[in-house]
């Protein structure tokens, strides 16, 4: 006689019927029902709608070993309590539209040129697919990490928040992405411990006004406020938005800025911006208890290599306050500069502040992100 064994869907299967031909001798009775223990009678159908699945179908006798190796196993683990769990390593992303999202995936057409500089495009071309092809599993679907998780709050939009993939940038939906997908990827294959990013980004908002910090003096910006707010708000719903966190601690390991378009814009702001930015670092580390916080400074990319003006001025600024004394070994600035793509190349060819939407360009942005956070957490 055989029967049908089913587990819970996410569960270790622990009947594997080629390992196990078969055990010589009688059933006892006290094996029997300890064989019994993970079977049922019913169809697997309405296991499966209950979220059961099968690992196959053995025999009583050839059922008993595993059987009993599990119960040992699992006496064993509850004698020595749950297993230590390291804390969830937590990286805030904050800017503008940058860190919204604008990478284009997919989408073509003549309203995005064809789809020239698209994930898509970038990813059919075998001079410079290798890079991006952990993005896809090995079905061809777009990969889903089960380690780095992000939530992102848009204004006045449902809320974003799962395991890392497309799908995270201000637009919903799977078309668009930003720099945390290829950030979340770096970061996440250097830490042993699990990861959660927390996108706070709104669209067309300076640090002069809408992000000024505290210690810059005048009104606190609205925006400074509301990222903090979300940043607690997260940490406090970790566990309920995210169930495989469920049990363990969160620790803030990072900090992240690209930003600086908006500034660019505003009368006045570009000689500040330095200042600013300075009291920023401080003013986050110090409203989130975390006084070294590791904080990398993207530099405002756009759609030049070689900025002109007033946006050179800003880069500039952006880097001097990264390079600060006080900020050795724990402020990285981070150049993007040069991956910029020419316009024609790009699906957005009329969006130079949205570095017209290349995918090349918001991979390389996030992978450089990443690596200039990593290169903080080793000096940690």
């Amino acid at each position: 006689m055989s029967k049908n064994y089913f587990r819970r869907v996410g569960d270790p299967a622990y009947i594997e019927p080629p390992a196990f031909p078969g055990i010589v001798g009688p059933v006892t009775s006290p094996g029997e029902k300890l064989a019994a223990w993970g079977h049922a009678a019913y169809n697997a159908s309405l296991f499966a709608a209950r979220g059961w699945c099968s690992v196959g179908r053995v025999s009583d006798a050839a059922s008993l070993l595993p059987m009993v190796l599990m119960f040992l196993f699992s006496s064993f683990i509850a004698l020595a309590g749950p297993a230590p769990q390291g804390p969830v390593k937590v990286f805030i992303l904050a800017g503008q539209s940058n860190m919204e999202g604008q990478g284009v995936v997919d989408l073509a057409g003549k309203d995005y040129n064809e789809g020239k500089g698209t994930l898509a495009f970038v990813m059919q071309d075998p001079a410079k697919a290798a890079p991006f092809k952990h993005l896809k599993d090995a079905g061809g679907k777009w990969a889903v990490r089960e380690d780095v998780f992000v939530r992102y709050q848009r204004e006045n939009r449902p809320l974003l928040a799962g395991p890392l993939s497309i799908g995270f940038a201000v637009y919903g939906g799977k078309h668009h992405f930003g720099p945390e997908l290829q950030c979340g990827h770096v970061v996440g294959d250097h830490l042993k411990n699990p990861v959660l990013l927390i996108k706070t980004a709104w669209g067309g908002k300076s640090l002069v006004k809408d992000f000024r910090p505290p210690s810059a003096g005048g009104e606190v910006g609205k925006y400074y406020t509301l990222m903090l707010a979300q940043v607690r708000e997260a940490l406090a719903n970790m566990e309920q938005e995210f169930p495989a966190l469920k049990g363990r601690q969160a620790e803030l390991a990072g900090f992240v800025w690209y930003q600086g378009w908006n500034d660019g814009c505003t009368k006045g702001a570009v000689p500040e911006y330095e200042q600013n930015l300075v009291h920023l670092i401080h003013d986050v580390r110090k409203d989130l208890h975390a006084p070294r916080l590791p904080v990398v400074v993207g530099e405002l990319t756009g759609p030049w290599v070689n900025a002109p003006g007033d946006w050179d001025k800003l880069r500039q600024a952006q880097a001097a306050a990264a390079n600060r004394a006080e900020f050795k070994g724990n402020v990285l600035f981070v150049e993007t500069h040069d991956f910029v793509r020419k316009a024609e190349d790009s699906p957005n060819t009329g969006h130079g502040h949205h570095e017209f939407g290349n995918a090349e360009t918001y991979f390389l942005v996030g992978d450089a992100l990443g690596k200039g956070m990593v290169k903080l957490l080793e000096k940690k």
